[in-house]
Formats: C-alpha cells, structure tokens, sequence
C-alpha cells in the first residue's frame, strides 16, 4: 500500500488511473463516477463541495432621517373605481416580467384592454427561458 497525504491508496487502484477517470468524466460530461476494485470504493462527484459555503455578509444601506412632514389641509379622498370587472391574472411561475417582446416594441396589452383567454399579456424569463403568460380569462 501507498499513502499520499495520510490517505490509504491500494495498489490496486493507481493515481494515474483516477486522473485518466477523472478526464474520462470530464470528457463526457459525467457527474458521478462509482468503482470498487479489490475491497477499495472510489467515488467521484463533479461540482458538490462538503465544505459549507461561506457567505459575505449583507451590506446594509445607511438610514435616511427625514425631517418632520409638515401637514396641509386634508384633501377628500375619493371613492375607489368599481372592479368588480376585473380579474387578476396570475402568472404560473416566478420570474422576471416583460410587458413587451423588447424594449421598443408596444407593451403586449394596455392597462383597460380587453383581453381573450388566448390574449398573451406578458412574458416571464424563468431560467433563461422566456415564457408567454396567456390571459386565460375574458
């Protein structure tokens, strides 16, 4: 037997052949590589760490005092708009939200619009991938 660095290495597996496996992995895309040899268990995995992830710690913005608001006269306030009408339309996932296909293209509906069930009011990029949110309501 050999030890490198207090590790126990039979002579039945060589350093060079965990090197070529682990360009054979590599090569091929694998993540997970699995042998026994002789009573010795190697297993190899590509991209999970067992050491904790250490975390920078959070910045925190510097707080604004503002002075003392100074009180007008009151104003009415007037009676919210009927929406009885109104639905809302929910996405399906979480993502980042695009009211047009690109940034001087005409939003994909108006705020007032009527809309179909098959009216697209929105895309999502979820994971890269951009995804049309139908209306699905009249």
């Amino acid at each position: 037997m050999r030890y490198l660095n207090d590790l126990v290495i039979p002579h039945a597996v060589e350093l060079k052949d965990i090197k070529a496996i682990i360009d054979l992995m590599r090569k091929n895309d694998l993540s997970v590589f699995e042998m026994e040899k002789d009573g010795f268990r190697l297993k190899l995995q590509k991209g999970i760490s067992e050491q904790p992830m250490s975390m920078a710690p959070a910045q925190t913005a510097p707080a604004v005092q503002n002075g003392p608001a100074i009180a007008g006269p009151a104003q009415p306030v007037s009676a919210p708009a009927e929406t009885s009408h109104l639905r809302d339309i929910v996405s399906p996932m979480v993502g980042t939200f695009y009211r047009a296909a690109s940034p001087d293209a005409p939003a994909f509906v108006d705020v007032g619009k009527e809309v179909t069930e098959e009216t697209v009011v929105c895309i999502i990029e979820a994971m890269k991938v951009m995804n049309e949110i139908k209306a699905e309501t009249k």
